[in-house]
């Protein structure tokens, strides 16, 4: 037999407090209290479900106890009932953390909806967190598709796993090309494979043809024993070449001869056949790889949008962030108040600074829920990147540093995301301005 819910019932009038007893005693077990004070010091010792409150109440009105309860208990659902009910009211009820709101005269049945409404919701995200904890870091976080646009983007890649076609992934940095690349692998004919993850950017350009190709013992003076490239490496399985923009010009020459080959030739040896399938990856700047090298990576081309074109993605990311494994105890969810904010920002380092907040806001709440002051507090305002003078900057007292960043990312903006022309703009080269930003 299924537990039935608590409920605590809170009015300043009596009568009504036995009339709601009366009414929901059949399908819960619902206690009362006319003082909202004697309520709030009842729920710092006993658990309920679900909070019903009337909110004009002498000494602590329903809204002042709805925050006072939320301070104690993030993820305590509260339910208000007034008689002066306006639409002004009932929003400001819910953003200020309330699940619902119901207007006197109500019917019985009206009531019994709204709460359990509010319990099938808590009841679904509790078994949503669940079965993520289950599935570990297999949930693909990256790749939440909610948004139409991520959908485009999962369909088409479900279609490239069917093949062995080239693939080119651009996006952003930190909207997921890496894990779509990966998510595409394991998908695929190959997934029992290896899958090789190269960051181009941190290829040193002498050493690109040694560590892609291969080297043989005596090629030159610190060879002193042969090794496998990083073609060699993935064979049978994908090789993901991310951030192929940043390949020198005499590197992407030699990956063409590689790809319209099937052939790698090690540093010092001779050429060796390979079965390898190739993913690469950049931002949206494809001016920085060779024209003929693109249209033979882009053969099946997938752009990732950014995450402030697809917002409908933020709850459910932030919901497969905060089911990720941890060795210390996680909330269990996240205050309404803290997603209404993230879903707000504008998110200039897209998924991967969206895992970072709240990576650091489950490190540093101190509630068993994330609620806005976790989130909020984080220092992080990026739509105040764009419109910040010198003039606020010096009012705000703002280090060096920061207004640097925040000049840096204006620049790129006003390029359209173009780095390599906000590079030259600004004096200076691609990989610092990813480092200042």
């Amino acid at each position: 037999m299924t537990e039935r819910a608590r409920i605590l019932i809170v009015d300043d009038d009596r009568a009504v407090v036995e009339f709601m007893l009366e009414a929901l005693g059949d399908r819960y077990v619902a206690v009362g209290e006319s003082s909202p004070q004697a309520a709030l010091a009842r729920i710092g010792v006993e658990e309920f479900d679900i909070v019903i409150s009337d909110v004009e109440m002498p000494g602590l009105r329903g809204t002042d106890l709805l925050a006072a309860i939320l301070e104690k208990k993030p993820t305590q659902l509260v339910l208000l009932i007034t008689a002066f009910g306006s639409i002004e009211l009932a929003v400001a009820a819910v953003r200020a953390g309330a699940v619902d709101f119901v207007a006197k005269p109500f019917k019985t049945d009206v009531l019994v909806l709204a709460i359990e409404r509010a319990l099938r919701d808590r009841s679904i995200r509790r078994e949503l967190v669940q079965l993520r904890r289950r599935l570990g870091e297999d949930t693909s976080a990256g790749l939440v598709a909610t948004s139409p646009a991520m959908k485009r983007v999962i369909d088409i890649g479900a279609r490239a796993a069917r093949s062995d076609a080239t693939v080119l992934i651009t996006g952003e940095s930190g909207v997921g090309k890496g894990a779509l690349a990966r998510w595409i692998h394991d998908r695929g004919r190959r997934n029992t494979h290896a899958f090789v993850h190269v960051n181009c950017a941190a290829l040193p350009a002498t050493l690109v043809e040694a560590e892609l190709f291969g080297v043989k013992r005596g090629a030159f003076t610190d060879a002193r024993e042969s090794r496998d490239g990083m073609f060699v490496e993935a064979s049978g399985g994908t090789l993901f070449l991310d951030e192929i923009g940043e390949m020198a010009l005499e590197g992407q020459a030699k990956l063409l001869q590689v790809l319209e080959s099937s052939r790698v030739r090690p540093v010092g040896g001779t050429e060796i056949d390979i079965d390898t399938r190739l993913i690469a990856a950049t931002n949206r700047e494809v001016e920085e790889i060779r024209s003929d090298l693109f249209f033979r990576l882009a053969v099946i081309p997938i752009a990732i949008p950014p995450l402030r074109e697809r917002r409908e993605d933020i709850p459910e990311l932030v919901h497969a962030f905060l089911s990720r494994p941890r060795g210390t105890q996680m909330p269990v969810g996240i205050t309404d108040e803290a997603m209404r904010w993230l879903g707000k920002q504008d998110w200039p380092g897209n998924v991967r600074q969206l895992a970072n907040v709240v990576e650091r806001a489950v490190a540093l709440t101190e509630h068993e829920s994330i609620v806005i002051e976790d989130v909020r507090d984080l220092g992080m305002a990026p739509r105040e990147v764009a419109t910040l003078d010198l003039g606020e900057a010096a009012a705000h007292q703002l280090p060096l540093a920061e207004v640097e960043r925040r000049y840096i990312a204006r620049v790129v903006e006003q390029c359209d995301g173009n780095v390599s022309r906000a590079a030259r703009i600004l004096g200076i080269d691609r990989r610092t301005i990813y480092r200042k930003l």
